[in-house]
């Protein structure tokens, strides 16, 4: 008999335990308050540094590069000479294309004359006449390409870059010459067409360069370009900078849009939202809090709506918390 009441007690026990452990409630680890805070919004861009006024110039034909007359940081006036093609070839041409026209134009001489005694018929003459005019027009077209072989700066302005060397081939497609203006400067970013409807001229802007580590930069959206790539899906947004800005021509940049500022706005970890809603302390229970979810930061989230400062919040919510339900705050959890 006595065996059996132990097992029976045994038996008791194991059960009590059993629902003690069911029924205790969930613990929360740590809570913090919810505190006011600026929030930002931005849409992030990545632009390249660049003057407001430049050019890139690259010979109209292609040759051998003989010369180069103006060098970088040079400032230049419109139509002065930058640099040389090597002329041979088309010298060669144009000797070539005025002894033809030379001869064309003698031989109409001639065969004026016959027809003015009805030797020849007119339409010789007249077919003569234009095939020398037509090889005058090659001469000239010859020389103007000979001008060519001069490179001359469209605009006044700093070279800014010169990539052309002495003795090498340059094409058509080349750039030798960048022409500009060293200030005033400006940011050509790119914008996901997503993001374009939020961003307007005057909104401020914060960036990042590599070559200022742990520095903000400041310029301000001057124009947004009305076409975007489509193949790219992006628009392009020029960024006005100040003139004492230490940024450099051909920086590349982090840029980001500022398109709400919020000074006063209600902040929690970003571990206390979970599916659109916040669990708030209220003694030893807890309410399931739904909320708006505003900027999402490094380490804290915007509530826009649905919660107050100063309510304190669960912070990385366990799955096991009931709305209304108590709550074990043991001695060791942190409260931030």
């Amino acid at each position: 008999m006595k065996r059996l009441v132990l097992v029976l007690l045994l038996i008791g026990g194991a059960a009590g335990a059993g629902w003690w452990a069911f029924s205790r409630p969930p613990a929360v680890s740590a809570t913090a308050l919810a505190v006011t805070g600026p929030a930002v919004q931005a849409v992030y861009a990545t632009g390249t540094v660049e003057p407001v006024t430049w050019a890139r110039i690259g010979p109209a034909v292609k040759g051998r590069l003989v010369a180069v007359v103006a060098e970088e940081g040079a400032r230049v006036a419109r139509g002065d000479v930058l640099a040389r093609l090597d002329p041979t070839i088309v010298e060669g041409q144009i000797r070539e294309a005025e002894a033809r026209a030379s001869f064309l134009r003698e031989d109409v001489t001639r065969l004026r004359t016959l027809a003015a005694r009805e030797i020849i018929a007119r339409a010789a003459l007249d077919r003569a006449d234009s095939e020398a005019r037509a090889a005058e027009a090659v001469v000239e077209t010859f020389r103007r390409r000979l001008d060519d072989t001069i490179i001359r700066s469209p605009m006044a302005g700093v070279v800014l870059r010169r990539d052309g060397e002495i003795g090498e081939v340059i094409d058509t497609t080349a750039t030798v010459f960048t022409i500009g203006e060293p200030i005033p400067l400006r940011i050509t970013a790119e914008v996901d067409e997503e993001d374009i409807p939020r961003v307007a001229t005057g909104q401020r802007v914060l960036m990042r360069a590599d070559a200022f580590d742990g520095q903000v930069l400041r310029g301000t959206v001057a124009e947004i370009t009305p076409a975007g790539d489509p193949r790219l899906k992006v628009y392009r947004v020029r960024i006005a900078l100040p003139e004492d800005t230490r940024l450099r021509i051909g920086m590349t940049v982090e840029a980001n849009i500022v398109v709400r500022e919020t000074d006063a706005a209600v902040l929690v970890p970003d571990g206390a939202v979970a599916d659109g809603a916040v669990w708030v302390l209220d003694g030893e229970r807890v309410r399931r809090v739904p909320v708006v979810v505003g900027v999402r930061g490094a380490r804290r989230i915007e509530i826009r709506e649905g919660l107050d400062a100063g309510a304190r919040v669960v912070v990385d919510p366990s799955a096991k918390l009931v709305d209304g339900g108590r709550v074990r705050l043991p001695g060791g959890a942190a409260a931030r």
